[in-house]
């Protein structure tokens, strides 16, 4: 058993009930794709970007609330809303 979780990344080392975990993956046409994730606010403001790893998975640690996921791949962009709350880890598929 290797321990991956669903969005490919560990959550080894990590007390989540003490965190506000958004992670997931971006596809496209179905096929994991790199590229960079931004994390915007309510008010939709940049707020942080990582890069995605080589299998699409990203991760990001924020505050409690309403965010706006954007996937920014070769060849397109796309955008998903989660509410996040501390102590639970949301698990987001962006599919570009």
């Amino acid at each position: 058993m290797c321990g991956a979780t669903t969005g490919g990344l560990s959550r080894e080392g990590i007390d989540v009930s003490k965190e506000t975990v958004i992670e997931g993956t971006i596809s496209k046409d179905g096929v994991p794709v790199t590229g960079y994730v931004r994390l915007l606010n309510a008010d939709g403001e940049f707020t942080a970007e990582v890069p995605t790893s080589a299998t699409g998975a990203f991760r990001f640690f924020a505050a409690p609330g309403s965010w706006t996921l954007r996937a920014l791949v070769p060849g397109g962009t796309a955008d998903r809303a989660v509410v996040a709350a501390q102590g639970q880890v949301h698990e987001v598929a962006i599919a570009v």
